[in-house]
């Protein structure tokens, strides 16, 4: 089968990305990159893509209250640029926990957000982030956190907070009401973690990232079953098409995980 028979799968059927990102010019956060915006949803017409869910998360140990709202108001403004193409995460900070309950009220209840969008600020199963699940379970959004478990000093040196399966599994133990993502599940040793949560039903997980290995998408489906995993790229568009239409999995489960059917009553929230 060619190519371009392949991808028929994204273009006959529904396709939601749920992990995503916009940016401010340079970067920044004073105004949206409307051209590095359009160059993303040139990508996910080329590549059959429906909707996608985006996030503005900041890479800084001090990230101040006025920070993550310019950096949600960054997602508000590609959202009001392409109303039809997506949706907002917001993101916070729980060091600042009175800002940031705020802050989700805000981007959820008067910007139409439809979860929220963690960084490595704290592992998952911190007490710290028990106000923000809390929230969440009220409104009823998903959470999504950056992970992985990586043993590479380089990455730890970076990112010495960051969340694996285990962290992941801790906090929906805990908070068996809440809904969590773990994020791109192919990034380092992504055995380790896909074994992890395997035993909780309510954490998912997304496809998204630059990395793989040939057995992740088979494993993922039968750890997981395909109704836990979300297409996303992170940006990697064209690995992550790739790692779906190569994998040996049978094509429903292909459809299953490209329309992400367990998470659309998150999306109908946009419209209220």
């Amino acid at each position: 089968m060619s190519a371009s028979e392949q991808m028929q799968l994204f273009y006959d059927n529904p396709v939601i990305s749920w992990h995503e990102h916009t940016y401010g010019v340079n970067l920044g956060l004073e105004r949206l990159d409307e051209a590095k915006t359009d160059r993303t949803v040139g990508i996910m017409e080329l590549l059959g893509v429906d909707k996608a869910v985006i996030s503005r998360p900041i890479e800084t140990k001090r990230c101040l209250p006025e920070i993550f709202t310019a950096a949600n108001n960054i997602i508000r403004d590609s959202i009001k640029r392409y109303p039809d193409k997506f949706y907002g995460m917001a993101y916070v900070h729980p060091g600042y926990l009175k800002e940031a309950l705020y802050e989700i009220d805000r981007c959820v209840n008067d910007l139409g957000f439809v979860g929220i969008k963690l960084y490595y600020d704290y592992f998952m199963d911190d007490p710290a982030y028990g106000p923000i699940i809390e929230k969440c379970i009220d409104l009823d959004i998903p959470i999504l956190q950056h992970c992985g478990h990586c043993m590479d000093s380089g990455n730890k040196k970076r990112q010495p907070l960051i969340s694996d399966g285990v962290h992941m599994a801790n906090a929906a133990r805990r908070y068996p009401e809440a809904t969590f993502v773990m994020g791109h599940f192919t990034i380092c040793e992504w055995e380790y973690s896909l074994k992890a949560i395997a035993d909780c039903p309510n954490v998912y997980t997304d496809m998204s990232g630059s990395s793989y290995d040939c057995p992740q998408m088979e494993k993922a489906v039968q750890l997981l079953g395909a109704d836990r995993i979300l297409f996303a790229s992170d940006n990697s568009w064209v690995t992550c098409v790739g790692k779906l239409l190569a994998a040996d999995i049978s094509d429903e489960d292909k459809k299953t995980i490209l329309r992400g059917r367990a998470f659309e009553r998150f999306l109908e929230r946009k419209g209220r």
